[in-house]
């Protein structure tokens, strides 16, 4: 799920531009140099892209969740959905797009050469109960009436500045917690034998957020290269629980969730979002419900890139704060090995963006943006 304030664990440890890029694979993926683009979403005749998507049944899926959740948004993208379905099935030659009333743009990436950047997001799942025992002493809070006073920063509320009566749970862990408020959602295991509860996005404590990665940077504790959600987890595994607090009380700002029974999980367009065939994007440059052809670095167990891409297609349907221009965050799916994939994503691919309709017509640019869908689901990473 999507924010509206984002990605901030890894968000500003990567340049807005690429600097010295190569011709040859690096561990953030390819770095091409292969043609300048002049507009940030260029019309090519064809992608420059090997091989077809391996998710079709995803996203076809992605599209019937569309369909049913928010049918305004699937009527204004219709045309195009019908042309990918029937180019898939076609056998999705990207030189053969063109015949079934695809256009595709090419995104110039962060350095006029197609280098779009991908991190990514998850759905955790926590250990929870309902009231405090042994292990289970880290609260969930729902958001608190505000009033006329300001709320308290994250130090306080560990120290118990809040009323117990926002305590909605207990979780066995203030790491996971912490990371649970930067997806902005999740599920919760009651351990009662129970669904599983969907706790959302209920809002913030309003104050400023500090990225717990770049106090880690700046102290020399992890190096700017290594940095992601699992190289903060090592890093709080190999401490103690009072250091592991007073690394979490440096971020001021703090989430507050509200618990959905029997609820998937949506992306600020209200949808449900399937993993792999779903993204957050800028929506001054993409709005929700724009298709993309993407080319994707695989990486190793250990994120590193393998050298090989695989090419996917999906939505646009949700947002972030720290997802500006050139730039998406892929969603990974839930638990701990959507977790993992996550952790570790921020590399660089190619985008297409596939439109229907009139061939070689003006889609939109970041100085000409469109209107984005009314999604009014709020929600936070």
């Amino acid at each position: 799920m999507k924010g509206r304030w984002g990605k901030y664990l890894l968000g500003g440890l990567v340049a807005a531009v690429l600097a010295g890029c190569s011709s040859k694979p690096t561990d953030r993926g390819q770095q091409y140099k292969d043609g300048h683009l002049d507009q940030s979403l260029e019309l090519v005749n064809r992608p420059n892209a090997r091989g077809a998507p391996i998710n079709g049944q995803d996203y076809s899926n992605q599209l019937m969740e569309i369909k049913y959740a928010s049918p305004s948004l699937f009527n204004r993208n219709n045309s195009t959905y019908q042309a990918v379905q029937s180019w898939m099935a076609a056998g999705a030659d990207t030189r053969q797009l063109n015949q079934f009333g695809l256009s595709a743009y090419q995104m110039e990436g962060v350095d006029s050469y197609g280098n779009v950047q991908f991190t990514g997001y998850y759905t955790p799942v926590l250990q929870a109960r309902y009231t405090q025992q042994g292990e289970f002493r880290y609260p969930l809070y729902s958001m608190p009436g505000k009033g006329k006073r300001r709320l308290p920063d994250r130090a306080g509320i560990y120290s118990g500045a809040l009323d117990s009566r926002y305590i909605i749970a207990y979780t066995n862990s203030l790491m996971d917690n912490f990371m649970m408020e930067v997806q902005g959602s999740g599920y919760v295991d009651f351990g009662n034998g129970q669904p599983l509860v969907f706790f959302g996005y209920s809002g913030k404590n309003g104050h400023a957020y500090r990225s717990i990665g770049k106090v880690l940077i700046d102290r020399g504790e992890v190096a700017k290269a290594d940095m992601s959600m699992q190289a903060i987890r090592q890093w709080a595994d190999t401490h103690s629980e009072a250091e592991v607090r007073e690394l979490l009380e440096q971020n001021p700002s703090f989430v507050f969730f509200h618990p959905v029974p029997f609820a998937p999980v949506k992306g600020a367009s209200a949808v449900p979002l399937i993993a792999k065939a779903s993204v957050a994007s800028d929506r001054s440059l993409i709005p929700a419900g724009t298709t993309l052809l993407a080319e994707i670095p695989l990486l190793d167990n250990k994120g590193k890139f393998t050298g090989k891409y695989e090419m996917r297609l999906m939505v646009a349907l949700d947002v972030g704060g720290a997802i500006k221009g050139q730039h998406f965050d892929m969603y990974q799916g839930i638990g701990p090995e959507a977790g993992h994939s996550a952790g570790f994503y921020n590399h660089y691919g190619r985008v297409w963006v596939l439109k229907g309709g009139n061939p070689g017509a003006q889609l939109f640019s970041a100085n000409q943006p469109l209107t984005a869908s009314s999604g009014s689901q709020l929600v936070t990473r």
